[in-house]
């Protein structure tokens, strides 16, 4: 069943924090994977379940750095996973898959903005190899696993604004720019969350893509500081000067949210942001909401079909 792309009035907003979502609810037995969560929201999402019961799988490319930060958290185990190279991908599935265990929440948190061209795999431009093909390998590997009952939430950006799928050069090969780059993997993170949540929905999975918001964290560590004034991110002295900036426990809310919340029981496919389901507007449009081009069921199932011929994988095939 299609879900609306409009606000359901929530009761939570742009300042609700991943804590206040959890509030009252007991996820013991329940078992997350969250890519990246062990670093900015992922890692403040991987405590926000943390502390609500569930047990967290934090799959890392960087497994000592990983271990190392969540050191101390009981139910939080570290996996090695590199998004970029599709072997590792296959391992990680192929290894959780083999556990026996239902994964009830995934949450690809995990991502590369605004980086130096660079070509991984068979050639991809890393932005949409990491950010989308990845996580699309990632999620169709796990399907075994995912089945009958989980959420599955593709982490997106306000970055989707910048740039819809480039059908006649996805992987940039004619002209490099680092956020238009950028714009697509978005926007591939929002069409794949549409697509998935209309194959999955009769397996009782339910897919969701999002916004978080602005917020500093290492995501930004490709944009070089004169940049990141002249955006009107920091001052000189590299002191956030956008009041827009969310705390990353504000960030993390609307992934947990979409993870977690019964307020969504039914529903899926939409793109959230500021904890509730965001409004369609042109693609020209300033402002909130997701634009057309992100929310268009055409694109996803095109985008699908080009991701399952460049990974080799489709569950659903």
């Amino acid at each position: 069943m299609t879900t609306p792309q409009q606000p359901i009035g929530s009761g939570f907003g742009r300042d609700t924090t991943a804590q206040e979502v959890l509030h009252g609810q007991d996820l013991s037995g329940r078992l997350a994977v969250v890519t990246g969560g062990y670093s900015g929201l992922g890692l403040e999402t991987t405590r926000a379940l943390h502390a609500a019961g569930a047990h967290v799988v934090v799959p890392a490319r960087r497994v000592d750095s990983a271990t190392e930060t969540l050191s101390g958290l009981d139910r939080v185990e570290v996996a090695e996973l590199d998004l970029g190279d599709q072997d590792s991908i296959r391992r990680f599935a192929e290894e959780l898959v083999a556990s026996g265990r239902h994964v009830d929440m995934l949450i690809d948190s995990a991502g590369i903005m605004a980086c130096p061209e660079t070509r991984i795999g068979p050639g991809w431009e890393a932005q949409l190899g990491t950010n989308h093909l990845g996580h699309y390998a990632l999620v169709n590997r796990l399907w075994p696993a995912l089945r009958g009952g989980a959420r599955v939430i593709s982490v997106s950006s306000a970055g989707h604004r910048r740039s819809g799928i480039r059908w006649e050069d996805p992987q940039l090969e004619t002209g490099y720019d680092k956020w238009v780059a950028y714009g697509q993997s978005k926007t591939a993170n929002a069409l794949f969350a549409l697509h998935l949540d209309r194959l999955a929905e009769g397996d009782g999975v339910r897919a969701f893509s999002l916004h978080p918001g602005g917020i500093m964290t290492p995501l930004q560590r490709h944009v070089p500081h004169e940049e990141q004034v002249r955006l009107g991110w920091v001052d000189e002295d590299g002191r956030p000067v956008n009041a827009a900036f969310k705390t990353p426990q504000q960030g993390a809310a609307t992934q947990v949210w979409a993870a977690t919340s019964p307020q969504l029981d039914g529903r899926g496919g939409v793109y959230l942001e500021d904890v509730d389901i965001a409004r369609v507007v042109p693609s020209d449009a300033d402002g909130p909401g997701v634009r057309e081009h992100a929310a268009d069921p055409e694109q996803a199932a095109r985008l699908w079909e080009l991701s399952a011929r460049l990974t080799g994988v489709d569950a659903f095939a």
